[in-house]
């Protein structure tokens, strides 16, 4: 069977239109942009309360509270924001908060390192895990050593494993160069539970590699015709 190529990331496939991970990704965010939403809504706003230059950003309560489980508490309730029509986000940019909304919307947004940390933020804090893992893909696939130690830091504070994980591996690849870094010092003197961590998950990966080592050296030795040759 001729290999095709994928029409969303160009990778090659089997059948079909696009690979299997892609055709994943596309039933996650279908599942996201259609789930039922309730025969009543209402306007409400939303400002970034820590920005100054602010505008307020419209959205409908319906959208809201059928993306976000908190939002929905939040406007269910008898609580201010349900009230006043007005949800005030602290903490975050405007230009934060309108691709955070407009996500809600479209499940769609155009990631930099900075923009995929900050929606993060809000989808942990928001409970939208489908954008939280879009962002987690977007910053494991844009890690390189420049990085690596901003990011890893970043997805420890936010519980963020997958990162975690990619992070560690691209550190412990290059733990010749690791002490020249300065934000290695920093992260020293800051978080050194952070330093134990990348030390163990080394030496955890060299014992793994010498037990591989040893285990296909066995046979060799085991073989007794092989012995006699020695």
């Amino acid at each position: 069977m001729n290999m095709r190529r994928c029409i969303s990331c160009e990778g090659g496939y089997d059948a079909g239109t696009c690979c299997k991970q892609c055709h994943e990704d596309l039933k996650a965010k279908v599942a996201f942009l259609t789930m039922s939403q309730p025969a009543f809504f209402s306007d409400v706003i939303l400002f970034a309360s820590s920005d100054e230059n602010s505008v307020p950003i419209p959205a409908h309560k319906g959208v809201l509270m059928n993306r976000s489980p908190v939002l929905k508490a939040m406007l269910e309730n008898e609580m201010e924001e349900s009230l006043s029509g007005t949800i005030k986000i602290g903490d975050v940019s405007y230009d934060t908060l309108r691709a955070f909304v407009n996500y809600l919307y479209t499940a769609e947004v155009c990631l930099d390192q900075q923009l995929a940390c900050d929606l993060l933020v809000m989808a942990e804090k928001y409970q939208v895990q489908h954008l939280k893992d879009l962002c987690q893909k977007f910053l494991v696939a844009n890690l390189n050593w420049d990085n690596a130690f901003t990011i890893y830091t970043f997805a420890h504070h936010h519980d963020a494993k997958q990162i975690i994980d990619a992070a560690l591996a691209l550190i412990t690849n290059k733990m010749d160069e690791l002490s020249a870094r300065k934000d290695y010092e920093e992260l020293k003197e800051r978080e050194p539970r952070l330093i134990f961590e990348i030390y163990e998950a080394y030496f955890s990966k060299q014992a793994n590699t010498t037990k591989k080592i040893i285990n296909s050296s066995v046979p060799f030795f085991r073989n007794p015709q092989v012995c006699q040759r020695i």
